[in-house]
């Protein structure tokens, strides 16, 4: 039997896509074959923003030209000749065809351009009948009272009973912030046992399209500034006529500022005052008008450092111009981390989607793929919120980081570094890290504090009190020293600095946990279909066999803690009994070692890299083994093997690398790779949230 939900609207600018990514951020990570399908779209498939936020975010395997019933010009065209029933029929049998290769289907309803809301709402609710599917509804709050929002959901739902739909939830979106508490209540009160009722609040964040959406829908070049840039919001449109003096009266943070494109005054001083402190930050300059700054001002353009922000050209007049961006709408896009963040946050916050899609009973994928792991660290990040420390708030990616972490309330942040340099460099990139707390280690009472810690603990090696107040300047050590005294629960750095540098303070003060052996690391490899732990490619340069058997057992708890069914195998250049020398023989006794303590472990070795991972391979090298073929857990003999080859898996197969995670410590604290991406960050978090968690389970 089919799974399949139906998400459709009474009215326009109800926020579908909002809902959807909620939606779609469950089912994807519930199981691997979900499919989405759009009854009738607007032009080509590959334009519907519904269908290309779920390809492009999601990687549905599908083709796009599959995921649609019939154009708006063709059901049209049917319904002016009569032919309601073919029309039904032609959107039921592309359906059909889709369902076939899915677990289950996410349709999204139509967009209100061939009917009245009405008569349009009436016919999403005959083809979620048709194509079996139950409903999902949702509202707009907009300028509605809460009791009013009430009203609505409850006729709605009324309604489409009474037309044989079978309705599973409905949500208000986009309700009044201040009164949503009352909303809740109301709907509490008017809720039956049939169908769950929801609200969500507006959220300003989510409301302003960005100079991104500006320039796909006026298809205005950029000359100066970087893509990132293109996701800074637009909050409020200016158009400049007026002389230097008087034009820096009137613009506001967010602006997106309208000149023609011979206004070099107007050019220049906008550019100033953005990098000038004492003025607001803008979203963008738009240069109206087909025009071009002149030549010379073009090459001041291209020599400043660091884009200053983003410039576009617009080929229309400036009042033109000024029209066509006040009908922006915007839009939630894969490429716009910050919009996606905001939008989870909102849908994880105010709406159960576990409850909600209950009575779907999805087949759940056994197989732990890339996207299941990341959205299953995130929602136990969030769980229990930790804090957590990071000492690098120099670094921009660091920054984009946090802000995403922060929208989708995985984990409260501290920032270490000058609070006014970190929120002038976040203005600049157009981030709200208005949650973080900022601490500057130099200034910073705690740093005393610190360093008479520091200074008892580390004496016995010759430390003075004054080389231990001059340490605690060190964003590395004040960083260790926040998580040591209980006021983070972990650290997360090295985008900057080098592994020796984030970890070294760690081994000084915060040392190994009773029971293990040593501090090793674990990456999490997150290949196209399959998540793979790899240990220990950054810590112990030449472990011996007992290093190398208690890395192998901390490595399958690690696996096991974060849903990896922790399968073992001891990597060597041979396999089972053939091979012989002493690195062979080190693994081989490993291998016992381990054994005899996790003997219900599943895990074996010596064995190669092929032997492990490729069944084929298993069956010839090692038929009777209980891990070759499908192992989960890969240990490496040394560093020098380790560390190479999940940078050689990385590099060649496109995998993305969490780690290093550290294990072993007494309190977390984890490296990031000088090469890590801002998912990478955000991932490694949350891992390590849910290690601070683990550990005040256990003690």
């Amino acid at each position: 039997m089919k799974h399949n939900l139906y998400l459709t609207t009474a009215e326009a600018h109800s926020g579908k896509a909002i809902m959807l990514l909620g939606l779609l951020e469950w089912l994807t990570r519930r199981s691997r074959h979900i499919g989405i399908f759009r009854p009738v779209i607007l032009g080509r498939p590959q334009d519907d923003r519904f269908i290309h936020l779920a390809l492009d975010r999601y990687g549905l395997s599908p083709a796009a030209d599959s995921l649609y019933g019939c154009t708006l010009e063709q059901a049209k065209a049917l319904v002016a000749d009569g032919g309601d029933k073919r029309l039904m029929e032609l959107i039921m049998g592309r359906f059909k065809a889709l369902e076939a290769q899915c677990d289950g289907v996410l349709c999204v309803g139509t967009d209100f351009g061939f009917a009245t809301p009405a008569l349009e709402l009436d016919f999403n609710i005959e083809v979620a009948r048709n194509l079996g599917a139950q409903l999902l509804l949702l509202g707009s709050g907009r300028g509605r009272s809460p009791q009013d929002s009430s009203d609505l959901l409850t006729l709605l739902v009324r309604g489409v009973r009474e037309r044989g739909g079978a309705v599973l939830a409905a949500v208000v979106n986009r309700a009044p912030a201040d009164s949503l508490e009352e909303l809740n209540e109301r709907l509490r009160q008017v809720a039956d046992d049939q169908t769950l009722l929801f609200a969500l609040p507006e959220d300003c964040a989510l409301e302003h399209p960005t100079v991104g959406d500006m320039q796909r829908v006026l298809g205005t070049p950029l000359l100066s500034g970087c893509e990132e840039d293109l996701n800074r919001d637009i909050r409020g449109v200016k158009v400049a006529a007026m002389e230097i003096p008087n034009y820096l009266e009137h613009i506001a943070d967010g602006d997106l500022v309208i000149t023609p494109g011979d206004r070099a005054d107007i050019l220049l001083g906008t550019i100033a005052a953005y990098r000038s402190p004492s003025y607001p930050q803008i979203a963008a300059l738009l240069l109206s008008g087909g025009q071009q700054p002149a030549a010379s001002v073009r090459r001041l353009l291209e020599s400043l450092p660091d884009a200053p922000l983003p410039v576009l050209q617009a080929d229309t007049d400036t009042f033109d111009t000024a029209i066509a961006v006040s009908r922006i709408e915007p839009e939630l896009r894969a490429d716009n981390p910050r919009k996606l963040a905001a939008a989870l946050g909102l849908v994880e916050a105010h709406v159960d989607i576990g409850a909600m899609l209950s009575p779907l009973d999805l087949p759940r994928s056994h197989r732990v793929t890339p996207l299941m792991f990341e959205y299953e660290l995130v929602q136990r990040a969030k769980a229990t919120r930790r804090h957590i420390v990071l000492p690098e708030a120099n670094d921009d990616r660091i920054l984009r980081a946090a802000e995403i972490l922060l929208l989708r309330e995985v984990a409260d942040l501290t920032l270490l570094g000058d609070p006014q340099r970190v929120r002038d460099r976040a203005l600049e990139l157009g981030l709200n890290l208005q949650a973080a707390t900022i601490i500057d280690p130099q200034t910073s009472p705690l740093r005393e504090e610190f360093a008479a810690v520091y200074y008892g603990l580390r004496k016995h090696k010759g430390i003075s009190e004054q080389m231990a107040l001059d340490l605690m300047t060190d964003v590395s050590y004040f960083g260790t020293l926040m998580v040591l005294q209980g006021r983070a629960d972990g650290m997360v750095s090295g985008a900057i600095h080098s592994t020796q540098h984030t970890i070294r303070p760690a081994f000084e003060v915060v040392r190994t946990r009773p029971g293990a052996a040593l501090v090793s690391s674990v990456f999490f490899m997150c290949l196209p279909d399959r998540v793979l732990v790899y240990g220990d490619c950054a810590i112990n340069p030449e472990p011996n066999a007992e290093q190398l058997a208690d890395i192998a057992v901390a490595s399958a708890a690690t696996a096991a803690a974060f849903g990896v069914e922790p399968r073992v195998a001891l990597l060597s250049y041979s396999t089972g009994a053939s091979g012989k020398g002493q690195e062979v023989d080190k693994v081989r006794e490993a291998t016992r070692l381990a054994h005899e303590r996790s003997p219900d472990l599943a895990l074996d070795g010596p064995m190669q890299y092929d032997a492990a991972v490729d069944p084929g391979v298993a069956a010839t090298k090692m038929p009777d083994s209980p891990v070759a073929g499908k192992a989960t857990v890969l240990i490496f003999p040394d560093l020098n093997t380790g560390n190479n080859t999940y940078k050689a898996v990385q590099r060649s197969s496109g995998a993305v690398a969490i780690g290093p995670v550290l294990q072993g410590l007494n309190k977390p604290v984890n490296d990031l790779s000088r090469g890590c991406t801002v998912t990478d960050i955000i991932n490694t978090i949350a891992i390590t949230a849910i290690q601070s968690q683990q550990q005040e389970a256990s003690s």
